[in-house]
């Protein structure tokens, strides 16, 4: 297996993982070339702020299956967790939360007609 086919395997792992847990709005974003921190974000919402502890827990198991640690930034306050994978980063949100960040507008790639009329 080449090292992409063992990226794509390992992201699956991780949104099949929150799948299994009944994620909401589960998104993966491919930010290679736009982010020097990772080639991929997993962002979904989580119901309550136990149901975000249960979906970090699963992402967790499942990076530990592929023998990676899992570091996971906001248990403190449970309303958006990081949880780090090296290459894969995932966000887990409180509904709310997620709203107001609005992560997948800031990742979103520019339309053609915005990026055009910059250049």
């Amino acid at each position: 297996m080449n090292e992409q086919d063992a990226f794509e395997k390992f992201s699956q792992s991780i949104v099949d993982a929150l799948e299994d847990k009944k994620a909401l709005d589960l998104i993966v974003l491919d930010v290679r070339g736009h982010s020097p921190v990772a080639d991929r974000f997993i962002l979904a919402s989580g119901r309550s702020d136990r149901h975000l502890k249960g979906l970090a827990k699963a992402v967790s198991e499942a990076a530990h299956k592929q023998g990676l640690v899992a570091h996971i930034e906001g248990m403190e306050a449970l309303e958006w967790l990081l949880i780090d994978l090296g290459d894969v980063v995932v966000h887990l949100f409180l509904p709310e939360i997620r709203q107001s960040f609005q992560l997948e507008k800031l990742w979103a790639a520019p339309d053609k007609e915005a990026s055009a009329s910059i250049s």
